[in-house]
Order: structure tokens, then C-alpha cells, then sequence
């Protein structure tokens, strides 16, 4: 007799229909009370995708019942984690969406909360695109505790996944119209009432009718201030029950006040009624946060169209041909046919064939770009002339484009430190406007008791900081997305801060200013070798390198040369013992080699050691191509005003040559690592120095410059050590860079100076009397609208 499977684990099912769990509107068999527990916390945290897309069954639960699990608890497991979460050296990463979030207060407070969970090691919170980066040891702390701790303060937060975000987004954004149009509805018709009272056509009236004019304006307001006016209540009661305060405070006190005072004034016959005020500055308000809401999705639209340029299938090649499967079912070395026209499925080696790859997603250059044999291709680019077969290295979070995506969260999270002055300020302003509230309240019932309450409103609403606190992470996440599409990741913080301050920039040679594909030229011989010899010891010391140069030797290997004892002298070149001989390849000075100064070529030469002494046994000459947008690159930093300098290993007269032909003046070559570091810190002393590198020998100063950039096709030493990385290895795009950011720190300034500038403008007259509540509540509303539009208009910056 068979038994039905699992629908959790896959194992058979031997309790009947005992234990069942509803999922995509049908009622499946679990194994036992674990398995269907865990299968409900999947499904009640909306993560259902997991079934549609699993790889494999997931693991038996049958130690776990349904007491055992908590709200959070599938997040925990591994089968659940793989499509969200990075791990690397037991520190896991996670993008979280979190609802709720409505200005910088409600960010810090996350943060600040958060980062009392012993294990959590970075907390970045951006409150434009309602995103969290957060890092944690999962040794210590789980995932699961941390989600617990942002809804034990009021927030909901659920991994950041694209498809179920934007489902997210038009659930709000219904809800929000919703409220937007019951508040303007109600609005209308309490204003109808409001103008006629105003305007004395029912002055003659008696009191009776008048009395019951306010009731219907009470009977249309009261849903605007119970419903519409709920996300205002909500973010207030979160922060006070922390012992903080946000911009919603002063705006719910003014809301509830004014309704509350007037249902009085209503029931009792006497005093005044702000219904209309009420009902009007709610309706501005909240179209204020639906513009701000859309302005929002709109900045952070970019990273999601990375994630949906990576296909959902790919063709396996298999013993029996090929088939069509899910990119999700691909497994490292797998092979995969790509097509012309066809997007690759995952990051990977070219084993067969020879084609052209469009990588413009990755790096914004349209061009493609040729790949042969051995050549790395990545997920969501696309092949455009031949068929090609490709080996599978990376898949899911540890493909390129989901680092990208990381990184780029990474950036639009990151906070300037005028932003982190201006998050400061808007903490205290809340604060302080309620002081000043209170003290105008105190002041005007001794002056005018009848107008004592609709001015407090009035400063209420009109000082809201609203913009203060946009004014920063809307400029910086529209930043970070011109960042994106121009091909340049930035991997540390206060970026947008340091290239505007850049006054010297200093370039390393190989692979930066030339291409650093590099070819042999011209062997000369001086030993008893032939040059097909020389050409092969070479090739076998450099065999293991991932130099440029030892890429250039890889042609001329002979596998029967085999290398021991190989040990590299970074700067200098590699030592090896090939059939008990000691060789040494590398520059003049490791060599032992004479150099004629005045030879334009960059050459390398080997040598043999004997009894403690060097034998010169052949050069070979390194031939490299200058990049095509290096000169061009140059001539614009000196147009920005920086000064250009030449660190450079090599020793030969090529980079003088080199430079010669850039028009650059400061030239220091034959450099150590050591060397280039007390270069740049010499220049430190009196400016801002970037510093551009490629390779294993460039870490070191690239970690000690101001700003550091490291080419897309540099080792994996350098991009780590680097502030900016460009992944097309085009050199203008960082003159591209320091434009934008000199802009978007403009932009900054202009939206805190707006900011400052309207609150010290408004209060003073809201004090004195000269605002109404409604007017108030326009002005706030415009004045955010102003910030979030003066930011966007960094999208539209022709790149």
C-alpha cells in the first residue's frame, strides 16, 4: 500500500488527514505536527513563494509542535533563508521591508532599538525606501529575534523580496487613497457648512439650526479623524511608548485636540468649532505623505529591476541533450546552453564557445563585450552573437548582481553626516515645537481666550519637520540609482561626501590607465636558453597567479614543468624551484637586472639563483594598451581642479613615456606597496587624495587614501579595500561620479536651507496668529512636496 507524501518534507504520510495546512487555496497533507506547524508560520508570513519555487522538499520538523514555534520562526529555516539571506564567515545579511515607517525618527528608532540585540553588528535603516540593512552572527542571534524586535516596537518587517513588494506597494497605495478620498469627501462637506456659517447666510437663523449644522459637520468629520487620520496616530503612539518623540506627535495632538474641543463646543452649545480645520489639514496632509510615498518608490526603483533582469529559467545540458528548468533548480558546475539573444542564468565560466555579451545592466555601457573560453559571464546580461556553454560558479546571493543590489542598499542606507546632523535636529525639533506650542497656548488665553486654541493649532501643523527629515536620504537614494545605472558601486560610507573634496588623484599604471590585458612582446635571451624555454619556465612560476601579467605567460605553459616551493614577493614577482633549479621572474630590482632608463617599453625579466647569485636569463617585453578614455578622463580632473599624479611599480621608462603621453607631470614609478602608501600620505598632509588601483599590491594604499576606486576587473583584494568600485573599467565614469555628487550634496544644502528656512519663516507667524490651521496645513504639506520634488530631480541628470 502507498501512502501520500508530505507536501512539507516529502516523506510518506501515515496519520491520514490529521494534520493539514491550507496553501494556495488547497488543503495539503503533512506528516506530522511539526511539519504542519512550520508549513502555517510559512504561510502566515506570506512567504509562499517558497513552495512555488523550492528546490528540494524541506527538512522533517517531527521534533517540533505548535507551541514550539513563534510568529517569526520560519524565517529561521536554512530552506526559507536561501533566497533572502547572504552568509559569509557566519555574519548573515538580510534587506528587510518594514511598514510604518513615515520619517527619520521612526528610522533611528529602529536602529537604536535593534542594536541592543547582542550579535547584531550593523543596523542601517532608510526611511525613503522603508528598507533595512541589517547584519547579524548567527551564532548568537537569530533572524527571527531580530524581526520580534522591530514588532515588539510597532513596526512590521518581512525580507525585502520584489515581486512581494510591489504587491505590498498597491495594497497601501489602495488604502492610502482610501483615506485620502474619505478625508477629501468629508472635507467638501464640511466646508460647504463652514462658508455659508462664515460668509453670515445663516447668521439670522436661530441658534437650533445653527447647532445642528455643527453636528452634520461633526457627523462628516468624526470618520475622517477615526479613519483617515489613523498612520498619523500610529507612528505616535509607537515613538511615545519608546520615550521618544516624532513629527507625528505634534500632528495627532493637533488633530485630536481640535476634534475632541469641538465635539464639546457641539454637545454643550458654546464655543467654536474647528471641524473644517480638522478635515482640511488631514485631507493635506495626508496627500502630502501619497505624493512623498510615490516619490519614494519611484527613487528605489532601480534595485528591483536588477533583481527582474535575471531569468527565471535556463537551459541544463545534461546526458540526454538539454531541458528547460528553473534557474532556482541550477546547482554550482552545473553547464548551461545560453543562446543568442537569451539572458544567462547565473554567474559562470564560458567552457564552450566564443561570443559578445551585453553587460549593460551591470556597468551601463552599451557596447558588448567579447567573451571567449575561461572568460566570467553573469547572471542578467545577455549574449548577443553565438551560442555558448557555460559552468555555473555562483548562484542566488552570491551572484554579482545580488552583491550589487546589497551594496547599493548598502549605500542608499549609509547616512552623510549632515544627515545624521539633520535626523539630530528633527528628534529635538518635535521637542521644541511642542514647548512652544504649549507656552503660545499659555500666552494667548491671557490675550484672546477665543483664539487661543486655533493658534496653537496652527503652530502645531505649520512647524511639522516634515522636510527636514526628507531632506537628506531622498537625495541620497536618488544618487545611489544614477550610481547604478552608470555601472559604479559604492562599498563604504560618506562617498557622496568625499568626492566633491577631492583635489589630487593618483593612478596606478597596469590595468588602470592601460587596459591591463596584457600580451608578451619581444624575448631576448642572454643565457644558454632558446626563448621557447625561457617563455616556459616563466609560464610554470607564474602558473597560480591571478596577475595580468602571469594571464599574459598562461599561453606558453609546458605541463611538464611542474613549480615548488613558489612564493610571492608582493610588487616585486614570484620565486620557484623547477627541477631543483631556483628561479626568479619579476622586476629589475628581485632580479638583479640593469635597466636602461630611457627604453620606453615595461619589460620583466627571469633569472636564475645559484650559490646566493642572480643570472640573468632573459627579459620579455610587456605590451599593454592605454585605456581609450584615459587621456580624455585626465583632462577632465584637471578641468575639475585636481591635481594628477602616477604611482606605478614598474620601473621602466614606459611610464614616463606613458605619462607623456596623458600630459601627466608627477610621475613616481619602481614604487613598493610601502612606498605608494607613504606617497599618498605624503600628499594627504596638504590635500584630498583618491587613489586608483587594481591589483593584490594596491590593498594597502587604497586602504589608507581619502576616497579609493578600484576597477571592475581588479582583484578581489582591491575591490575590498575600495570606496567606489566601477564595474565597466571606464575611467570617465568616475569624473561622471564626482558631478553627481557635487550635485547631490547641492541638493542636500538647498533642501535643509528650505527646510530651516520655512519653519523660522512660519512660526513666527503661526505665534502671532497670522496662519490659519488650514493654511497650515497646506504649507507643510507643499513644503515636503518641494523637498522630495528638488531631490528627484536627480533622476533626470543626463548620464
Amino acid at each position: 500500500m502507498t501512502h501520500p507524501s508530505c507536501f512539507h518534507c516529502q516523506e510518506p504520510v501515515l496519520t491520514g488527514q490529521q494534520f493539514v495546512t491550507r496553501i494556495n487555496d488547497r488543503d495539503e497533507l503533512m506528516c506530522c505536527p511539526g511539519c504542519q506547524a512550520v508549513s502555517q508560520t510559512i504561510v502566515d508570513a506570506g512567504l509562499l513563494s517558497y513552495y512555488k519555487f523550492r528546490t528540494e522538499p524541506g527538512s522533517k520538523q517531527n521534533a517540533l509542535v505548535p507551541e514550539a514555534l513563534t510568529q517569526f520562526s520560519a524565517y529561521d529555516l536554512p530552506e526559507v533563508q536561501q533566497d533572502f539571506v547572504h552568509s559569509e564567515d557566519n555574519v548573515e545579511s538580510v534587506s528587510l521591508s518594514i511598514d510604518g515607517i513615515t520619517c527619520a525618527a521612526c528610522a533611528w528608532l529602529i536602529e537604536h532599538k535593534v542594536k541592543q540585540l547582542t550579535g547584531v553588528s550593523q543596523v542601517l535603516v532608510n526611511s525613503t525606501t522603508q528598507r533595512a540593512m541589517i547584519s547579524w552572527d548567527k551564532r548568537t542571534v537569530k533572524l527571527s529575534d531580530i524581526l520580534g524586535q522591530i514588532s515588539r516596537i510597532g513596526y512590521q518587517a518581512a525580507p525585502y523580496q520584489v515581486d512581494e513588494q510591489e504587491l505590498n506597494n498597491k495594497l497601501n497605495s489602495r488604502k492610502f487613497l482610501l483615506r485620502l478620498g474619505l478625508a477629501g469627501f468629508a472635507t467638501m462637506q464640511v466646508m460647504m457648512f463652514a462658508l455659508a456659517l462664515y460668509t453670515g447666510y445663516f447668521t439670522d437663523l436661530d441658534v437650533q439650526y445653527r447647532d445642528y449644522f455643527r453636528w452634520v459637520s461633526m457627523i462628516f468629520a468624526t470618520p475622517v479623524v477615526l479613519y483617515s487620520a489613523q498612520p498619523f496616530y500610529f507612528s505616535a503612539i509607537r515613538t511615545l511608548l519608546s520615550g521618544k518623540l516624532n513629527m507625528d506627535v505634534s500632528v495627532s495632538i493637533a488633530i485630536g485636540g481640535a476634534y475632541v474641543a469641538s465635539c464639546f463646543a457641539t454637545v454643550n452649545g458654546t464655543g467654536e468649532v474647528y471641524f473644517e480645520s480638522v478635515s482640511m489639514f488631514t485631507f493635506f496632509l495626508l496627500l502630502g505623505r501619497y505624493f512623498e510615498q510615490k516619490a519614494r518608490q519611484k527613487a528605489s526603483v532601480s534595485s528591483s529591476n536588477l533583481h527582474k533582469l535575471v531569468p527565471l529559467t535556463a537551459h541544463l545540458v545534461n546526458d540526454n541533450g538539454q531541458e528547460e528548468i528553473p534557474a532556482k533548480k541550477l546547482r554550482l558546475n552545473d553547464v548551461i546552453l545560453v543562446k543568442p539573444g537569451e539572458m544567462i542564468a547565473a554567474d559562470g565560466v564560458v567552457i564552450e564557445g566564443h561570443t559578445s555579451i551585453n553587460e549593460a545592466m551591470l556597468t551601463g555601457e552599451q557596447m558588448p563585450i567579447e567573451k571567449t573560453v575561461a572568460s566570467q559571464v553573469y547572471a542578467g546580461t545577455i549574449n548577443v552573437d553565438q551560442p555558448i556553454k557555460v559552468s555555473v560558479t555562483a548562484l542566488g546571493q552570491d551572484q554579482l548582481v545580488a552583491e550589487i543590489i546589497r551594496l547599493q542598499e548598502l549605500a542608499s542606507n549609509t547616512k552623510p553626516a549632515i544627515a545624521l546632523l539633520a535626523d539630530k535636529l528633527s528628534r529635538y525639533f518635535s521637542g521644541t515645537i511642542l514647548t512652544i506650542a504649549t507656552i503660545t497656548y499659555l500666552v494667548w488665553h491671557q490675550i484672546s481666550p477665543e483664539d487661543a486654541f486655533w493658534v496653537t493649532l496652527s503652530v502645531l501643523v505649520a512647524t511639522c519637520p516634515c522636510a527636514l527629515a526628507l531632506a537628506t536620504p531622498t537625495a541620497v537614494t536618488c544618487a545611489t540609482a544614477i550610481f547604478t545605472r552608470l555601472g559604479i558601486i559604492t562599498r563604504k560610507a560618506g562617498v557622496f561626501e568625499k568626492l566633491p573634496q577631492i583635489k589630487h588623484v593618483v593612478f596606478d599604471k597596469t590595468g588602470t590607465l592601460t587596459c591591463g590585458t596584457l600580451s608578451i612582446g619581444q624575448t631576448q635571451c642572454m643565457a644558454d636558453l632558446t626563448k621557447t624555454q625561457a617563455l616556459a619556465i616563466a609560464a610554470a612560476l607564474e602558473t597560480g597567479s591571478r596577475h595580468p601579467i602571469a594571464a599574459a605567460f598562461a599561453v606558453f605553459a609546458d605541463n611538464a614543468l611542474v613549480t615548488e616551493e613558489v612564493h610571492h614577493e608582493v610588487g616585486f614577482g614570484v620565486r620557484g624551484r623547477i627541477d631543483g633549479t631556483d628561479y626568479l621572474i619579476g622586476n629589475a630590482v628581485f632580479t638583479g637586472a640593469s635597466i636602461d632608463t630611457r627604453d620606453p617599453t615595461q619589460k620583466i625579466w627571469l633569472a636564475r639563483s645559484c650559490n646566493e647569485q642572480l643570472e640573468v636569463l632573459a627579459s620579455f617585453e610587456i605590451q599593454d594598451n592605454i585605456r581609450q578614455d584615459s587621456k580624455a578622463t585626465v583632462e577632465m580632473l584637471k578641468q575639475q581642479g585636481c591635481r594628477i599624479s602616477i604611482a606605478s611599480g614598474d620601473s621602466s621608462g614606459h611610464v614616463h613615456q606613458l605619462a607623456k603621453e596623458l600630459g601627466i607631470d608627477d610621475v613616481h614609478s619602481g614604487l613598493t606597496p610601502a612606498d605608494k602608501l607613504a606617497l599618498v600620505t605624503r600628499l594627504q598632509q596638504h590635500t584630498r587624495v583618491a587613489m586608483f588601483g587594481d591589483g593584490i599590491n594596491d590593498a594597502p594604499v587604497l586602504a589608507g587614501a581619502d576616497l579609493s576606486v578600484a576597477m571592475g576587473s581588479g582583484s578581489a583584494i582591491a575591490k575590498n579595500s575600495a570606496d567606489l568600485i566601477l564595474l565597466g573599467d571606464h575611467l570617465s565614469r568616475f569624473t561622471q561620479a564626482v558631478s553627481v555628487a557635487k550635485l547631490t550634496t547641492q541638493i542636500i544644502r538647498q533642501n535643509l536651507a528650505w527646510a530651516l528656512g520655512y519653519n523660522a519663516l512660519i512660526l513666527p507667524l503661526a505665534v502671532t496668529g497670522h496662519v490659519a490651521p488650514y493654511i497650515a496645513a497646506i504649507g507643510m504639506s507643499a513644503s515636503s512636496l518641494i523637498v522630495v520634488g528638488n531631490s528627484l530631480r536627480l533622476l533626470r541628470v543626463k548620464v
